[in-house]
C-alpha cells in the first residue's frame, strides 16, 4: 500500500469528485438520450428535434469542460512523480495531447454537431455511415481522442494518478460504447426496414 500511496492521495475528495463527473457524463448521455429516443421529452419541450439536440450538445460540451476542470483540480492536489526525462516529458505529452485533439476535432468535422451530439436519437440520421478520416483509423475515434487528452494532461502536470484515472476513463468510455454502438446501429438499422417497407 505504501507504493500506492506515494502516486495516489486517496484523502483528496477532488479525486472522488473528478471520478464521479467522468462516470456521470457518459452514463447520463446514454440516459438522455435513450429517453429521448422513446418519448421525445426535449423534442417536444423545445419544438424541433434540431432545437432538442443543440440544446443537449451545449449541456454535454459544458458540461465536458466542467469534467475537465475537475480533473485538473484532481491532478494538482495528487503526488507530482518525475514520470519521463527531458525533453520527452514535455514533447511527449504534447504530441499526445495534438493527436488526441486531432481525432476529437476531426470527428466532429466528420459528424457534424448533430452527428456528434447524438442527433441520430433525435431521429436526425446521416445518409450513410462516415467512413474517412478518422473513422478509417479508429472506429471510435472521438473516445480515444479523449482518453489521449486525459493521458497527456496527466504527464504534463507529472500525476501518476492522472494515468490510473485515464485508465478509469477508458473503462468507463468501453463500457460506454457497449450500449452506445448497439443501440445506435439499431437506429439505423430501423431506418433500413421502414425504407425497405416503403
Amino acid at each position: 500500500m505504501g507504493a500506492l500511496s506515494s502516486i495516489v492521495n486517496t484523502a483528496a475528495p477532488s479525486l472522488y469528485i473528478s471520478l464521479l463527473s467522468i462516470t456521470f457524463n457518459p452514463t447520463a448521455w446514454n440516459i438522455v438520450a435513450r429517453n429521448e429516443y422513446r418519448k421525445k421529452t426535449i423534442t417536444r419541450a423545445l419544438g424541433s428535434p434540431y432545437h432538442g439536440c443543440y440544446f443537449l450538445a451545449i449541456l454535454i460540451f459544458t458540461f465536458g469542460l466542467v469534467r475537465d476542470h475537475l480533473y485538473q483540480c484532481a491532478l494538482l492536489d495528487q503526488p507530482r512523480v518525475s514520470l519521463l526525462p527531458q525533453p520527452f516529458a514535455t514533447l511527449l505529452p504534447v504530441l499526445i495531447f495534438i493527436v488526441g485533439q486531432v481525432f476529437v476535432l476531426t470527428s466532429t468535422y466528420a459528424l457534424g454537431i448533430t452527428g456528434t451530439f447524438l442527433g441520430d436519437y433525435f431521429g436526425i440520421l446521416m445518409d450513410d455511415r462516415v467512413e474517412g478520416f478518422p473513422f478509417n483509423v479508429l472506429r471510435d475515434p472521438m473516445y480515444v481522442g479523449s482518453t489521449l487528452c486525459f493521458a497527456a494532461t496527466a504527464l504534463w502536470y507529472e500525476r501518476p494518478a492522472g494515468l490510473l484515472i485515464t485508465l478509469y476513463v477508458y473503462v468507463v468510455y468501453l463500457i460506454a460504447l457497449r450500449y452506445e454502438g448497439p443501440f445506435t446501429d439499431m437506429i439505423y438499422s430501423s431506418r433500413s426496414t421502414t425504407a425497405k417497407e416503403e
